[in-house]
């Protein structure tokens, strides 16, 4: 059966689609955010012209480096670069004027209409966290991730309502082997959720195995006119784009799907110790790969991102919620915004072993940093703990909680009629309280965000219940999530295919695990 027969049979329906679609258990999902606040702006007009000048310099003067990749070359010593082997120096001016082609804002597409995404402008879309090969959870500890638990966070991302994506590479499963593992993630993030996804960059023909399996979840024609994955590259920082991720940049920007370029940034590894140095070189980073995409395709679409942290210097670890890692994401953004590209930056970091103290306090500063940087796609916004290197199944659903204060947050402060309460005031008068007044009973279901995992209740009755920590509170969640969770409807012929695909791929290539 051709992808375009599976894709009208699946807009057909089918009796037993719609059969299913009507029987089917439906989760509550937010819209993404709308910000009604302020970008919070860290620098200004004098420090961003510094920056951008200074970017401009690094790469006309120093250039960066495009790796074991000739057609990468030819294609900027067309474009008007001088280069000198691998390094490619970029005349002034030359890449801020290549990224005027690229959208200021994208709309991804999800199997079900209703999750779309638009990546861009005022908006922020939230993701689960991308790549830890090791899983934790309360009972079973730190072990290696595998495909079992690669579904079940796809699943819990499918089921938290503030969680608008479903991200890329949630944990990387260490049962399946490396040439083979993104058929099966692929195909969870397609047929167990109906939220949008990323596809895989390890290999450039994984790239084009992803977008050739979202050919047929929706359809070749649909797929080359229209955004349904965004994929993250990293650039090798400093100043250096290898070939595997540029060769999975080359097949995603010719099928018109997004991109994320995003410097991969450790400040004094990677990275100057300074705010204004890492700044600089994120920039310029980020103007090269942004340009190289609208090389291979002009309109592609591309999103500025910046991955920073700071590096302690007694133990050489990632530091994660400091303070410079929140002035460089301002700036950041800040950046982008000038460049007119959506933006990726911020998450649910954290350095901690265990979701404890410090992994709340470490979390709590990057996502609200996140929000006021004016970040337009965070992912990582659930489940990185161990400075990403491990998933989490608790501190998952206890930051997918919380992207519920971002979503409040991020509202503003209603000034309407009923916002005002000035009925209420008047009615409650002085001395009397608000509790059984007529505004009180008319808005109390929704005046205050609330948590769903959280404990508020008196001491006595915490007690009673076995004197529960977050953690515990946590691990009830996620088996009450796992437990209710029931697949999205998916026509069966487009979910045969997506299978066949899979076994097909598998079969044509021996294992590896290397």
């Amino acid at each position: 059966m051709t992808a375009e027969r599976t894709r009208r049979r699946a807009r057909g329906g089918g009796g037993a689609a719609r059969r299913a679609e009507r029987t089917a258990v439906r989760f509550e999902a937010a819209h993404f955010i709308e910000r009604n606040i302020p970008n919070f702006e860290i620098l200004n007009a004098e420090g961003l012209e510094i920056i951008e000048a200074n970017a401009e310099t690094v790469l006309e003067e120093i250039g960066v480096n495009f790796v074991d990749n000739p057609a990468a070359l030819e294609r900027w010593r067309e474009a008007g670069a001088d280069v000198r082997g691998e390094r490619v120096h970029i005349p002034r001016g030359l890449a801020r004027r290549l990224c005027e082609t690229a959208p200021a804002t994208i709309t991804q597409h999800a199997r079900n209409p209703e999750r779309n995404v638009e990546i861009g402008g005022r908006n922020l879309v939230l993701a689960p966290v991308y790549g830890p090969p090791f899983v934790r959870d309360a009972e079973g500890g730190r072990r290696y991730a595998m495909m079992e638990d690669f579904r079940n966070f796809v699943k819990l991302a499918y089921v938290s309502k503030w969680v608008h994506h479903s991200g890329g590479t949630v944990c990387e499963p260490t049962d399946v082997p490396v040439n083979k593992r993104h058929l099966d993630m692929l195909l969870a993030h397609m047929t167990l959720s109906d939220k949008p996804y990323m596809g895989s960059v390890t290999e450039p023909e994984r790239a084009a195995d992803s977008v050739e399996m979202s050919k047929l979840l929706f359809g070749a024609d649909f797929v080359d006119s229209h955004t349904v994955m965004t994929s993250l590259i990293n650039i090798n920082s400093p100043l250096t784009f290898d070939s595997t991720m540029m060769g999975s940049l080359e097949v995603y920007a010719a099928a018109g799907q997004a991109c994320i370029v995003s410097p991969f940034i450790v400040g004094g590894a990677m990275a100057p110790v300074s705010v204004a140095g890492t700044l600089t070189q994120v920039l310029a980073e980020v103007l090269a790969g942004v340009a190289y995409a609208q090389l291979v395709r002009p309109g592609a679409p591309v999103i500025f991102g910046a991955f920073v942290t700071s590096i302690d210097m007694n133990s050489g670890a990632p530091t994660f919620g400091t303070p410079e890692a929140a002035q460089i994401t301002y700036g950041a953004g800040q950046l982008a915004r000038r460049l007119g590209l959506p933006y990726r930056s911020g998450g649910a970091f954290t350095g901690s072993k265990l979701p404890d103290a410090q992994a709340g306090y470490e979390t709590a500063n990057s996502l609200n940093t996140a929000l006021l940087s004016g970040v337009n796609f965070m992912l990582h916004s659930c489940g990185w703990l161990e400075g990403g290197l491990v998933s989490s199944y608790e501190k998952f659903v206890m930051d997918a909680d919380q992207l519920g204060v971002l979503h409040q947050l991020a509202r503003g402060v209603d000034l309407s009629e009923n916002g005002q309460a000035m009925g209420a005031i008047a009615e409650v008068g002085p001395g009397g309280h608000y509790l059984g007044c007529a505004h009180t009973q008319a808005n109390f279901k929704d005046a205050f965000w609330r948590s769903e995992v959280f404990d508020y209740k008196p001491f006595e009755t915490w007690e009673d219940e076995g004197a529960r920590d977050s953690q515990a509170l946590a691990s009830a969640r996620v088996r009450k999530l796992l437990d209710e969770y029931q697949k999205p409807a998916i026509d069966t012929a487009i979910e045969d295919a997506l299978e066949d695909y899979v076994a097909r791929r598998k079969a044509s290539m021996p294992d590896a695990f290397g």
